[in-house]
């Protein structure tokens, strides 16, 4: 099985602004380049941290008329509506990601970090993409014949030694139909787990009767 890795995905051409960028600056860069976030970086194109319009979303709050009642910005923000640079402003560290990392990887760190975009950086911590949600989410653009390829090829016969021939694998919309029969019942939540891990598929679903039952418990 082969996953679609984090280097194919993501955007080579990174908007950058260095540390000293001032306020303006950062906005003028993003208006310019039609993105809503930039990396902070070093000389040696080391990421620092990164500005996304939520950063400086406070800075426009900052500005509301004096003699309206408006609720009590957080610190955060106020700190932030002060600031005037981009080392300022920045959240850091960035939260970065390999080129050789899978989808799953990626989603997962996205997840846990509660981020939408990583940059992608090679083995010296060099920047060299930055991948979003919506990148992420191309594998699930993939064809459905090329779906039922992989299953049918690599998991039923090369992974499982399954005879693709008992086995029938409807793929629509990246959702999988197994049905048919497997020399073992220990067999069915294998074929199922690594369906599921192809890229691409949305879910799975199947109806897999068995020659010989080596669980030693009661079933269909």
């Amino acid at each position: 099985m082969r996953h679609r890795e984090v280097g194919e995905l993501m955007t080579r051409e990174v908007v950058t602004v260095p540390r000293h960028a001032t306020f303006k600056d950062i906005v003028r860069t993003l208006g310019e380049h039609g993105v809503s976030a930039v990396a902070v970086t070093d000389a040696a194109r080391h990421p620092l941290g990164v500005i996304s319009e939520g950063d400086l979303l406070p800075k426009s709050a900052d500005q509301g008329d004096w003699f309206r009642s408006l609720p009590r910005p957080e610190p955060w923000e106020s700190d932030k509506a002060a600031s005037t640079k981009a080392e300022e402003l920045m959240s850091a560290p960035a939260v970065c990601a390999r080129p050789d990392w899978t989808v799953a990887e990626a989603a997962r760190l996205m997840e846990s970090q509660h981020v939408k975009r990583l940059l992608v950086v090679d083995d010296s911590d060099v920047l060299v993409g930055i991948v979003t949600r919506g990148d992420l989410l191309r594998i699930f653009l993939r064809d459905d014949d090329a779906i039922r390829r992989e299953i049918t090829g690599d998991i039923l016969d090369r992974i499982l030694h399954v005879d693709p021939s008992a086995v029938s694998v409807e793929v629509v919309d990246g959702q999988v139909a197994l049905h048919g029969v497997v020399r073992f019942r220990s067999l069915i939540p294998a074929v199922e787990r690594l369906c599921r891990s192809v890229d691409g598929v949305v879910r799975v679903t199947e109806q897999l009767a068995w020659e010989t039952d080596d669980t030693g418990t009661a079933g269909r």
